[in-house]
């Protein structure tokens, strides 16, 4: 019961396009206690249907610019290579700190955009209020 819904929140978020495998990775090793490499190779394989049904739905609602998602997924290619060649040599406890480093700093660039808006609506209500 826990493996389904797992899956159901890290579909969802990945839906959304915010990162469901940064979810689903979580909650791999935080709930279900498994190494940090069996979760980040799972969500591997979570990724490929979850992002083909989010292609193409966005692509029938024409979100997809196609010229850059070509040059960006070549690259991505690569880079996979590279982070999958370097994450496979890395012990579990450095991997870990490295996600969790990961996480932080998306966590402070979200709360960090939060407070960006908050206050761009705040002064466009003050120049509201002030006319």
């Amino acid at each position: 019961m826990t493996e389904i819904i797992i899956g159901i929140i890290s579909g969802i978020v990945s839906g959304t396009g915010m990162g469901g495998g940064t979810i689903l990775i979580f909650l791999l090793s935080f709930l279900m206690g498994i190494e940090q490499h069996v979760a980040q190779a799972t969500n591997l394989i979570f990724f490929i249907p979850t992002a083909i049904v989010a292609i193409i739905v966005n692509f029938k609602n024409k979100n997809i610019d196609i010229q850059l998602a070509i040059i960006i997924s070549i690259f991505g290619i690569l880079g996979a290579i590279i982070g999958a060649n370097i994450s496979i040599r890395i012990d579990v406890g450095i991997l870990k700190k490295c996600f969790g480093i990961f996480l932080a700093i998306i966590a402070i660039n979200e709360i960090y955009s939060i407070f960006k808006l908050y206050t761009k609506q705040y002064k466009n209500n003050k120049k509201i209020d002030n006319k």
